[in-house]
């Protein structure tokens, strides 16, 4: 691994396309960076902070975004396959469409996120706070759900086959028409308090 870019801080800088593969980025600032487009193996930022930063069509695997903050940011059909956002916050964020494919999601703060129609497949997402956060139609399929924060959460038409709805009380979400498989329905039907039996 290269050596870490520590407490830079970058502004209004043209990142369009950018390959930024292997790179490692330690406590530094990203404002109004256009990364639109860009992609990204291997990357690693750790601490940093991101305001006013396109990620519009950008595409990153196996990279690290942990610790960090995003403020402001436009994630438009951005994709992420097998990255780690751990302990990270959004806020403000244009968020739609993401598509998320496995990684570790844990932690993350996505209060009063706007997720609709969002994807998120096979996501690590232990104790991630969704507290108020709008996911009508998206889709949270075979992920690790154990312990979210779901108050005020709305999941109208939301698809959550398959994953760990472990600690979710259907009574402070709006539900109509959420999807879930028999084993959850189990679930949640012990989390109101029904003897499920055979």
């Amino acid at each position: 691994m290269p050596e870490p870019i520590e407490d830079v801080t970058f502004h209004d800088e043209d990142w369009y396309a950018e390959d930024l593969a292997d790179r490692h980025y330690l406590g530094c600032a990203f404002h109004r960076v256009d990364l639109t487009e860009a992609t990204s193996r291997g990357a690693t930022f750790s601490g940093c902070t991101f305001g006013d930063v396109r990620f519009n069509i950008s595409r990153h695997v196996d990279s690290a975004f942990t610790r960090c903050t995003f403020v402001r940011c436009n994630l438009f059909e951005a994709e992420f396959t097998s990255c780690k956002f751990v302990g990270s916050t959004f806020d403000r964020c244009d968020l739609r469409p993401l598509t998320v494919t496995g990684g570790d999601w844990s932690f993350v703060n996505l209060a009063g996120a706007d997720l609709r129609g969002a994807r998120f497949t096979g996501v690590r997402m232990r104790e991630t706070d969704l507290a108020g956060a709008d996911l009508t139609a998206a889709t949270i399929t075979g992920s690790d759900l154990s312990e979210v924060n779901w108050r005020n959460a709305r999941l109208s038409r939301a698809d959550l086959r398959g994953s760990d709805l472990t600690g979710l009380d259907p009574t402070v979400v709006q539900r109509v028409d959420t999807l879930v498989d028999v084993g959850q329905a189990m679930v949640l039907a012990q989390a109101l308090g029904f003897d499920v039996r055979a």
